[in-house]
């Protein structure tokens, strides 16, 4: 069977003339201009991303493309797969729907065992984490801290399996909430949730946290979902 050679990746010439004068070092500038050309879609989901190829088009060595590339990765932008290197990620309404609704099923029914059994430590622990997280710029950290934030009000459930289905599934939606903060600068909003969310625990109201719960997944699912299904 005859090897189908890969496409070529997109012309990327006017994203980078934008991009070039803007930025001090060669990192920066590839990071930028193909962060620009992923979340606009000159670059779509699945496009090969050969260094070779991006180090010409930008007139760079490859180094910086490399840093960069681990950078978007960071970001949910770019995957890395054997065999193939980096591509775009794929980001779909649909997946992320379909985590969102796993999500509004399992947390709210692990926070409602768990509330009763939090102690002052595991309170103070979130509070900590929350503070991490307001100081924090890199997606990747972010996505971490979030995980571990929500775990920590989880933990007390005594309910190993469905702790488990939790983590897995706030792991799925790690690389959404990355690319949220990226493309729709969602982080203020998620964190005034997540501070109304721990006083609610802290004030034992499991009926006021579970609603808030739900209403935090559901809004970032909603507005990632418009943006994805935009016309363009």
């Amino acid at each position: 069977m005859p090897h189908t050679p890969e496409p070529p990746i997109p012309d990327l010439t006017a994203v980078i003339a934008r991009n070039r004068p803007r930025f001090r070092t060669a990192t920066e500038f590839v990071e930028a201009a193909m962060r620009e050309a992923i979340l606009g879609g000159t670059l779509p989901a699945g496009a090969p991303l050969r260094q070779e190829e991006l180090a010409a088009a930008f007139g760079v060595s490859r180094m910086p493309v490399r840093e960069a590339l681990r950078q978007l990765e960071a970001r949910a932008l770019v995957e890395f797969h054997p065999h193939r290197g980096a591509v775009v990620a794929a980001i779909s309404a649909e997946d992320s729907a379909d985590i969102g609704t796993i999500r509004t099923a399992l947390e709210p029914a692990a926070l409602r065992l768990s509330l009763p059994k939090l102690t002052a430590e595991d309170l103070a622990l979130a509070a900590e984490l929350l503070a991490e997280m307001d100081g924090e710029a890199d997606p990747g950290r972010m996505g971490e801290l979030n995980r571990r934030f929500h775990m920590t009000l989880y933990a007390r459930a005594g309910r190993p399996r469905l702790l488990a289905l939790v983590e897995q599934h706030l792991a799925a939606a790690d690389r959404y909430l990355r690319f949220q903060f990226v493309a729709l600068g969602y982080q203020s909003r998620s964190q005034d949730d997540h501070y109304a969310l721990l006083a609610a625990c802290r004030s034992g109201d499991a009926d006021a946290a579970c609603a808030i719960v739900i209403d935090h997944v559901t809004a970032a699912e909603k507005k990632l979902t418009a943006f994805l299904t935009k016309p363009g």
